[in-house]
């Protein structure tokens, strides 16, 4: 039973280390959107599709970023290795997406990764690639 609950918290916290993660991420990456905004103002309008498909390329590079900066796990792996695949991106669109819509309330303006699917886009992209390449 030790061993059941031990596994349950290290992947837990494994999950909790990757959404923190990404949220960093994330976060550096709508500060650099928010001064390179006027640079990209017509991509504003552009294709929803290319807009997350370019999120998702984001993602990718900054997880390749990350794993050069952190080549190891942040916590030791647990039973459950993988779940955070689609668990932590979930987790981190749905905060990103609460920030998206605190700005808002405080009539902001905000940026694209800064909702649901764009957040959870550029997640999956981490996400996809701290699972294959840390070991």
């Amino acid at each position: 039973m030790e061993d059941f609950l031990a596994a349950i918290l290290s992947g837990l916290f494994e999950l909790f280390a990757e959404v923190i993660l990404q949220l960093l991420i994330e976060a550096i990456c709508s500060l650099f959107a928010r001064i390179f905004r006027g640079v990209a103002e017509g991509a504003e309008a552009g294709s929803p599709v290319f807009a997350a498909a370019g999120y998702l390329v984001l993602g990718v590079m900054a997880g390749f970023a990350s794993f050069l900066v952190l080549p190891h796990h942040l916590v030791r792996p647990s039973r459950f290795h993988g779940i955070s695949l689609l668990i932590s991106p979930l987790v981190t669109g749905i905060i990103m997406s609460q920030i998206g819509a605190l700005l808002r309330r405080k009539d902001k303006s905000t940026v694209r990764i800064e909702s649901f699917l764009y957040g959870f886009t550029f997640a999956l992209g981490v996400a996809v690639i701290r699972l294959v390449f840390v070991r």
